[in-house]
């Protein structure tokens, strides 16, 4: 058999940078697409969270679609939605064409990032699984850091509309590649490629999902992390252009907070694959996101470099925290039909934690006068994740797995 040029479950998380590229290409598109089509700052924000929403609501329901219809044709599926969604934003008159594509632009990356661990579960030997969790989980700060990064290079060459259609050409692209690197189930041999689990009907697939503690309890700590990533990243831009900073520094100083966060997704995977608990990973990141706020926030408040540098720490060691439960949700999924199902209950959580802790910090600013207070919401988050934590040891332990 002729060996690909690259290692198919490479291919697949870089199908995912792809797929997150779509939400990375925004935010830098904003100014150009407020002068074009007259967008105001509260349809930006819905633009913003428009994907999130589709994550709020259709996880758990993708995850099921994706384990019956097929995990490499639903990948597929999300990539050309999103790039034939991003082709015709290339012609959008108004905010509402944009509105109503950025949905289904959400709906195609739940299609493309949702069924991506249970098939690099099935593309690797168990020795790599956690080292390829750990690096999967790094597919979103990866992409939305180049789209920030590149975004307004491309946009500063070929305008808003020349970006939609050239991330669309590149989406395209990307799933022609998945087509020809990942094969069908049939078509894969070797021994590092696990069969398929057979798949039970979906009423059955649901419940055992919903009734077991595991899933919830990934879910649940995917919330707790999501909400204050999210929260600290997504107001750095507001907290630095009110000190005084230029906006192109804005700029590149988000964008490397962002992508930071992929040093403590991949280590995540090559710890837990030298022998260290999950348990303590987690406990390391919700720890050290406590620390790096209460420095950024409250500590350092008149050292900018040193509240930066809390910022970082935040990020980066934080990032240690979905690589674990990407791995975690592979094993306390009740079954090995059921990942899937799992991964979605868990994105839906995380995009309704993204979605409810910058509003509620922004609350907490807003009562106090100012950002010192962030850590406090960001510290009660982390408080919660440190139980889950625990709870999730005591729940391998009971479905009879040793931490490795």
């Amino acid at each position: 058999m002729k060996r690909p040029l690259i290692d198919p479950a490479l291919l697949v998380i870089l199908a995912g940078v792809c797929a997150a590229l779509h939400v990375g290409k925004l935010p830098p598109a904003l100014p150009a697409l407020r002068d074009a089509l007259g967008v105001t700052l509260l349809q930006a924000g819905f633009l913003l969270s428009m994907v999130q929403l589709a994550g709020m609501t259709l996880g758990l329901a993708v995850g099921l679609t994706a384990d019956s219809f097929g995990l490499r044709r639903s990948m597929l599926l999300g990539l050309g939605t999103l790039a034939v969604a991003s082709a015709v934003g290339g012609w959008a008159r108004s905010a509402n064409d944009l509105l109503l594509l950025r949905a289904l632009e959400g709906f195609g990356l739940l299609l493309a990032a949702l069924p991506a661990p249970t098939l690099i579960r099935q593309l690797v030997p168990m020795a790599r699984l956690s080292a390829m969790l750990g690096l999967w989980g790094a597919y979103m700060p990866l992409g939305s850091a180049l789209g920030l990064l590149c975004g307004p290079l491309v946009l500063a060459w070929v305008g808003w509309q020349g970006w939609w259609w050239g991330l669309a050409a590149l989406t395209a692209a990307m799933a022609v590649w998945l087509a020809r690197g990942v094969p069908p189930n049939s078509a894969r041999h070797g021994p590092t490629v696990r069969a398929p689990t057979p798949v039970s009907p979906w009423p059955r697939r649901l419940h055992q999902t919903l009734t077991a503690r595991g899933p919830w309890l990934v879910a649940l700590s995917f919330a707790m992390y999501s909400s204050q990533w999210l929260a600290v990243i997504g107001f750095l831009p507001s907290i630095y252009l009110q000190a005084g900073i230029g906006g192109a520094a804005v700029g590149l100083l988000t964008a490397l907070a962002a992508a930071v966060n992929i040093i403590g997704n991949v280590g995540s995977g090559r710890l837990l694959q030298r022998g260290l608990r999950p348990q303590t990973l987690l406990y390391a990141g919700f720890v050290t996101m406590t620390m790096g706020a209460l420095m950024a926030f409250a500590l350092a408040e008149s050292q900018p470099l040193l509240r930066y540098a809390g910022v970082l720490l935040f990020s980066m060691v934080g990032g240690m925290i979905p690589g674990t439960l990407f791995s975690l949700a592979v094993r306390l999924a009740p079954g090995d039909d059921t990942i899937s199902t799992t991964v979605g209950w868990m994105q839906q959580w995380s995009a309704a934690g993204q979605f409810a802790g910058p509003p509620l910090v922004a609350w907490v600013a807003g009562a106090v006068g100012g950002w010192q207070w962030t850590w406090a919401v960001t510290g009660a988050c982390s408080a919660i994740g440190g139980l889950l934590a625990l709870q999730m040891a005591r729940a391998l332990r009971t479905k009879g797995e040793t931490e490795p």
